[in-house]
């Protein structure tokens, strides 16, 4: 049974929501749609969080790691700021560098969501305007999180009255150490045989890189700091691995593990790709839980999304929502029970 409550409720506007069962204990917000905590149980059936936040929950507004938040309206980096579109060259906030990231200086992170409760889950809204941030065509989303048996789920929807772009995904950190170490000897498998090249801005440049016999080959599961370190130009330019793996099976994609505690988390998506992100640049960060300064590589961020920079490297780029076409993306956080007591 699936127990859904709000626990939360601010003045500012800021709502805070639980929904948990016998396995899982998710926290979210209606700020950017945030997962603020997720709850599970190590192999001694200690209950721990396994994803990194802030101290105080209005400090979500400042965050500039986007710590459990959807990103949009398009996830990552589109280069220059600027695209073009049925003969229109649309220009948008220079946030990262001389790119655009994650939607902008105010993307959907910073935005108050509306909701409403679903018999195992929260439904979270936004209309994004016509012009938000640059993009044309009002866009509807939808979010779904859910709790289905050991799973948590997400399920992203969107309609726009004009041709547009989206890509949606969570930037949630996981430590299955319940945050007590960092991430370096999490073993990590991906089921991907390229990766998206990034030059020295982490900006996809349209080159891909066959993984066999690289430090991004995860293909047979390995811990997260073996090559970390290796002497790689692509792990140069991004200090640690920031890069778009290009999914190549259909179900359980990606496993991340932390055999010193037991916790296995096991993640299937329709998504055609995921942008593993080691936390290269936490350190100076917000204040994290229980006032916790988090340092480089305390989380690691699996965004499930298509590929970053598409309109631009992509001959058909899979970013463009067209008006009347839907907009329709899952994916699924499967805590796996054979850790549980």
């Amino acid at each position: 049974m699936t127990l859904v409550k709000e626990v939360e409720d601010r003045k500012d506007g800021i709502k805070k929501f639980e929904i948990s069962n016998q396995y899982i204990k998710v926290v979210v917000s209606n700020i950017g749609c945030r997962v603020l905590s997720i709850f599970t149980p190590d192999k001694d059936g200690k209950m721990d969080d396994i994803i990194l936040g802030v101290e105080n929950i209005e400090d979500y507004a400042v965050d500039g790691a986007y710590m459990g938040a959807v990103v949009g309206r398009v996830a990552n980096r589109i280069g220059n700021a600027k695209f073009d579109l049925n003969g229109i060259t649309y220009n948008l906030q220079k946030n990262n560098g001389d790119n655009h990231l994650h939607g902008g200086a105010e993307g959907f992170d910073k935005k108050i969501f509306s909701h409403e409760f679903l018999d195992d889950g929260i439904r979270f809204r936004y209309s994004s305007k016509d012009g938000e941030e640059g993009y044309p065509g009002q866009l509807d989303v939808l979010v779904d999180y859910t709790i289905k048996d050991n799973n948590f789920v997400i399920n992203y929807e969107a309609e726009s009255n004009k041709d547009t772009l989206v890509n949606l995904t969570n930037h949630m950190y996981f430590n299955l150490t319940g945050c007590n170490d960092n991430i370096l000897s999490h073993s990590l498998m991906v089921k991907a045989d390229k990766i998206a090249c990034v030059d020295e801005n982490c900006l996809a440049n349209g080159e891909f890189l066959d993984v066999k016999n690289t430090p991004f080959d995860f293909n047979v599961a390995k811990t997260i700091g073996k090559d970390i370190d290796n002497d790689s130009v692509q792990l140069k330019n991004a200090a640690g691995y920031d890069h778009s793996f290009i999914l190549n099976a259909s179900d359980k994609q990606i496993v991340l593990e932390s055999l010193e505690v037991g916790r296995r988390l096991t993640i299937t998506t329709s998504a055609p790709a995921v942008q593993v992100y080691t936390g290269n640049f936490l350190s100076g960060g917000c204040v994290g839980k229980l006032g916790k300064l988090y340092k480089n590589r305390d989380g690691v961020a699996l965004e499930t999304q298509l590929l970053p920079n598409s309109i631009n490297i992509e001959s058909e780029p899979s970013v463009i929502l067209r008006k009347g076409e839907k907009y329709k993306s899952y994916t699924a956080y499967c805590f796996e029970k054979n850790f549980f007591r």
